[in-house]
């Protein structure tokens, strides 16, 4: 923790630009300074490129040629995102030496607004999962407590922000892996709609479910960060029942211990962290409790997502299966079992729980929840008191990629000495409205 950009926010490193008293080297040089290997956020380091991009921001701003508030900040990226002329591994020995050919569309994008892209960060093996620690290149740490899991699985991102590195960085999220390890690692991460950012270049996991998102140190960074690479913010929306600025929550309840839904299907049926629920649910003391069947989602998700990175893997699998990390190949081998008519069964139960979302969301102007039901783990644990750490990890996240809503973590202050986060949910097109409570939530001290 401690890094030179811990606290700098986008707005103030932007002014900090354009009046000189800072510049796009000198951030480069600060963020290169501030990389910790013992964290192992990184994996590839860029020095000779971000000094070019580098250079060339501070030459633009001199010459009064301004991209937006990206422009000349220093980025990073996650090692499943294409940057030509870097390795793009996955966290995998099956890329090891690969290196891309061309940026990945959201590269582009973060090129085109004036970014300067520092390095490649770790994530979980091809990202099929939330902890963090399972890759060829080991596991990322938790900058709070260097013996836990970062979250997955976009860990190295969200430590490189947590961590002061860098102020801003690009993730993924089939599941919640921005929203997870911004969680765990104490700052805020965005999923924006389903296809706000374009996926190509992006190696798939689940292509039903697959998002590019943005980590930061607080939500307005990520509001920021969101606009300058998809246009101009939206106005606010009005309140669903055409009331004045008062917004109508709904909490969404976590399973309880004593769900009947909670049954010997451990695997399905993660609970949640009493503390961890009292501590966010404090945040939202107007909000009126809803329910859904998170753990039916959870097995809806399951299916689909299973499906669709194994046949992302199948020859893989096949041909090379000793080259995956054994928790990664375990979970792909149990994927090939998914029969094809329990997958099309998934697709049409998910376009059910849309339409019953949907529902909650004409009477409700954004929903509410954790963002995980538990603090971090020590890396490499596998199960708690509140059951099997795999399944917990995605359980309150992966609603939200079932049926592709935009859904924001930011902090929610501390349990057990560890953070935690809140989770907000709304409409597409709304997007707005949660940056909006976030700031909200901010005021009020939950972070």
């Amino acid at each position: 923790m401690g890094g030179f950009f811990t606290g700098r926010t986008l707005a103030g490193i932007g002014r900090d630009l354009r009046s000189g008293e800072e510049s796009a080297t000198g951030l480069l040089a600060r963020a290169l300074e501030s990389v910790d290997a013992d964290l192992n956020a990184f994996v590839t380091l860029d020095p000779e490129g971000a000094g070019a991009a580098a250079r060339k921001a501070d030459e633009e701003l001199a010459s009064r040629v301004d991209r937006g508030p990206l422009h000349g900040v220093p980025v990073a990226v996650k090692d499943i995102i294409d940057v030509a002329g870097l390795p793009t591994g996955m966290g995998s020995a099956h890329f090891d030496g690969h290196v891309a050919g061309a940026d990945a569309a959201c590269v582009t994008m973060l090129r085109e607004a004036g970014a300067v892209i520092v390095g490649k960060t770790g994530t979980h093996e091809f990202a099929y999962g939330g902890s963090g620690d399972v890759s060829v290149n080991g596991p990322v740490r938790n900058p709070h407590d260097r013996e836990r899991m970062s979250g997955g699985s976009s860990s190295g991102s969200a430590v490189a922000v947590a961590a002061g590195t860098v102020p801003l960085a690009l993730g993924t999220d089939t599941g919640g892996s921005v929203r997870i390890p911004a969680a765990f690692c104490g700052i805020a991460g965005f999923k924006p709609p389903y296809g706000a950012i374009p996926t190509g270049g992006v190696f798939p996991l689940s292509a039903s479910f697959d998002h590019v998102g943005v980590l930061a140190g607080s939500a307005d960074d990520c509001r920021i960060a969101y606009r300058a690479l998809t246009g101009p913010a939206e106005a606010v929306p009005p309140p669903v029942d055409g009331s004045a600025p008062h917004r109508r929550v709904a909490w969404i309840e976590p399973p309880a211990l004593d769900s009947p839904a909670l049954d010997s299907r451990a695997l399905d049926s993660p609970v949640i962290d009493p503390e961890v629920e009292r501590a966010v649910r404090a945040l939202f003391p107007d909000a009126k409790s809803e329910r859904i069947d998170l753990p039916e989602i959870l097995r809806i998700f399951r299916v689909i997502q299973d499906a669709e990175a194994y046949d992302v893997h199948a020859e893989r699998v096949a041909e090379a299966p000793g080259r995956y990390q054994a928790p990664t190949l375990e979970r792909l081998e149990r994927a090939g079992r998914t029969p094809g008519w329990r997958y099309l069964r998934a697709v049409r139960e998910r376009e059910r729980f849309a339409r019953e979302v949907a529902a909650l969301l004409d009477r409700y102007d954004y929903l509410a929840l954790p963002t995980l039901p538990i603090t971090a783990p020590k890396i490499g644990e596998t199960e708690g008191p509140f059951g099997p750490y795999v399944p917990a990890l995605v359980s309150l996240t992966c609603p939200w990629n079932v049926v592709g809503l935009p859904a924001l973590s930011v902090p929610a202050g501390t349990v057990h000495g560890l953070p935690v986060g809140a989770q907000l949910v709304t409409r597409r097109g709304s997007e707005p409205l949660l940056f909006e409570a976030a700031e909200r939530l901010r005021r009020d001290g939950a972070g």
